[in-house]
């Protein structure tokens, strides 16, 4: 009998007996330690996507929290907490966010599909513009092809389609031989129960009524009747009409400056009265609102709009434009190669009406939109709630979805606001007045729509620009997709 290596050798036989001490314990730690590895991974939460070391900026506060870790799974912020728990985490998909800066996405919270049946094709070639600019979510504010948007609505949600979340009025209430096409037109209390029904029946989002040859007891009559149903109702004001009869009646938002421009004359009342006469309107109407404007009396008013809960989508791209479209005429923008030729030619319209103005009348529109511009600080003193959208889509004139957002923004800037108060307007403020407590902030349970900048857009509100990555439902687009997808959008829009 022998003994070699802690094992009894009989007559050629092998027995165990009592291990050698030291290889015991070589083989206990490598059991340990391989079961401890199993139990570690197992307790790893697995995720779809991590994003680490990023800086995130509290948009209600402009405050930058750094090293922050945000866990993702099935489109949802699962957690949010810092960079070092991210051995806690299984991820498909890690981005390492070091020296980015962290936001919710982009809403633009006015813009339009449209143009009629022969352009759907090239209004869904927009949708990929808004994820390439940091647009995660846009508010369709009436168009004549509510059949596709609404389409689109439900594949994006459903992710069968890309593109931003869409909540859409459906078709618009208008009056009689309305001048846009796909309205719905009502003149009777009766139209009006009638056309809420149909816009129910297809769920519409908002309603939007606007103020062409709508009557303005039946534009009142509307808004009442939307209320009841629990809409949200956004518009334009007749003329008409002063602010405070639409604010009792329950408008919910405003649309355009223009309107809130008449609102603050010191005879606003009389100028309503004249207008609904017939014997005020057009430039006279708009110079007597201009003549008359009271810094005193607007701020009373726009108050007043406040406490009823009437908020304000300034859209200041357009007229900006328009108004210095003699400056700029457009025909060379980069941008009008991912527009197709359809939607271009709806452009022609507004551009050749402000291609007849003489230097008068140049001086004029653009004294107009300086002064409605500049009432944006008046507005978020009053306490108004103030939106960030662009009239961005078909006829609104090289107004251009996507990068229209970016140069609405800079334009609030210039008008008064601060970046932090402008990136409100657009992260915090659009789904607020919607409703939708799913977004605005990058927190627990929140929508994973998230925007990855190169630098801080409450130091310079440009910075939106910066784009690194934009996350839209936990779908990730860094820079190499969003190249491809601006490709694919340009060789459709030939």
């Amino acid at each position: 009998m022998s003994y070699q290596d802690g094992i009894i050798l009989t007559g050629g036989k092998c027995i165990f007996a009592i291990l050698n001490n030291n290889i015991m314990k070589k083989i206990l730690i490598t059991v340990l330690l391989s079961m401890q590895v199993v139990v570690l991974s197992a307790q790893k939460q697995r995720v779809d996507l991590l994003i680490k070391n990023a800086d995130i900026i509290n948009i209600k506060t402009g405050k930058v929290i750094p090293g922050q870790l945000l866990a993702i799974q099935n489109g949802r912020i699962l957690s949010v907490s810092h960079t070092k728990n991210a051995a806690l985490f299984q991820a498909k998909k890690t981005i390492d966010a070091a020296h980015k800066f962290v936001i919710p996405g982009l809403w633009d919270n006015h813009m339009h599909f449209g143009g009629g049946d022969s352009l759907i094709e090239e209004n869904k070639n927009l949708l990929p513009l808004f994820l390439a600019h940091g647009i995660t979510t846009v508010r369709d504010a009436s168009a004549d092809i509510s059949p596709s948007v609404l389409k689109w609505r439900n594949e994006i949600n459903q992710g069968t389609l890309a593109g931003p979340t869409i909540f859409t009025s459906g078709p618009k209430l208008e009056g009689y031989k309305s001048v846009w096409l796909g309205d719905l037109e009502i003149g009777t209390p009766e139209e009006v129960t009638k056309a809420l029904d149909s816009l129910q029946k297809i769920k519409v989002d908002f309603v939007k009524i606007t103020d062409n040859t709508i009557k303005p007891e039946i534009y009142l009559e509307s808004i009442r009747q939307a209320r009841k149903r629990g809409f949200r109702i956004s518009g334009h004001v007749p003329n008409a009409l002063t602010m405070a009869q639409v604010a009792e009646a329950g408008l919910s938002s405003v649309e355009h400056m223009s309107y809130i421009l008449k609102a603050g004359s010191k005879n606003e009342k009389e100028i309503s009265e004249q207008a609904a006469a017939g014997t005020l309107k057009g430039k006279a109407l708009t110079m007597k609102i201009m003549e008359t404007f009271d810094s005193t009396t607007a701020l009373a008013t726009y108050r007043n709009m406040a406490k009823h809960g009437v908020a304000v989508t300034p859209t200041l791209s357009l007229p900006y434009i328009l108004a210095y479209l003699d400056q700029d005429d457009h025909k060379k923008d980069d941008y009008l190669q991912y527009i197709g030729k359809g939607l271009q030619k709806t452009y022609v319209g507004r551009v050749e009406r402000a291609s007849k103005d003489d230097a008068e009348a140049i001086a004029f529109r653009k004294a107009v939109f300086e002064k409605s511009s500049s009432l944006l600080p008046l507005l978020n003193k009053a306490g108004v709630m103030i939106m960030a959208g662009t009239d961005a889509g078909y006829l609104n004139s090289y107004a251009y979805p996507g990068i229209a957002l970016h140069k609405e923004m800079e334009l609030m800037v210039k008008a008064g606001l601060t970046p932090l108060q402008v990136l409100q307007a657009s992260v915090i403020n659009s789904p607020k007045f919607l409703g939708k407590k799913e977004y605005g902030s990058l927190e627990a349970g929140k929508k994973a729509d998230i925007l990855i900048l190169d630098e801080n857009p409450v130091l310079n509100i440009s910075a939106t620009q910066k784009i690194f990555t934009v996350i839209s439902k936990g779908n990730v687009y860094d820079r190499q997709k969003i190249a491809k997808m601006l490709e694919e959008v340009k060789a459709k829009a030939k």
